[in-house]
């Protein structure tokens, strides 16, 4: 059970009711996280604007970004992010078997080698970002990714480290179904 009350899509009035209306063109539902967001209007607002910004615009396709959202979520050890992430991968049309190898291990994971090197580059930041060396980051460069893109990429990274520890510390409930 949340820590904190949340609003619901029925209770919402002005700017929430406003936010919660474009969360939903977009999701078809409004999720917990926007729901317990939406005590602070202003939070709210700042916050699905910058998921909008990070997820749905930039150079980086919808698909790797959730699977960076994914990868980030399960080291930093976040349910509901992982759950969230994982359907949105199904929805896009990643196989479950793919996105359960995503989750599990990398390294074993049956997707192209540049793909495991860029999430694994993505988990790394998560865990240890004063680690990454200088080679590390280059091969990201070598892999085509320009430092725009990369900005990109660990846009998703710090996006998804903030939601995590914002639900977990909440302890949110999850309102996605298991992939």
């Amino acid at each position: 059970m949340a820590r904190v009350k949340m609003i619901e899509v029925t209770e919402a009035s002005g700017k929430v009711r406003e936010v919660f209306e474009d969360i939903k063109k977009h999701f078809g539902m409004v999720p917990n996280l926007f729901k317990t967001y939406a005590l602070k209007p202003e939070i709210l607002e700042a916050n699905w604007n910058k998921v909008k910004a990070v997820m749905m615009q930039g150079e980086l396709n919808r698909e790797l970004k959730e699977m960076v959202a994914v990868v980030v979520s399960r080291a930093n050890g976040c349910n509901y992010c992982v759950r969230a992430h994982s359907a949105a991968l199904k929805m896009l049309g990643i196989p479950k078997e793919t996105i359960i190898q995503i989750i599990e291990n990398i390294d074993d994971a049956n997707i192209p080698a540049e793909l495991k090197k860029v999430l694994t580059f993505a988990v790394k930041a998560t865990r240890e970002p004063n680690n990454i060396s200088e080679a590390e980051l280059n091969e990201i460069k070598a892999l085509g990714y320009s430092d725009a893109q990369i900005v990109e990429l660990l846009s998703v990274v710090d996006l998804y480290t903030s939601f995590n520890k914002f639900l977990d510390t909440l302890q949110v409930e999850i309102d996605f179904p298991r992939i």
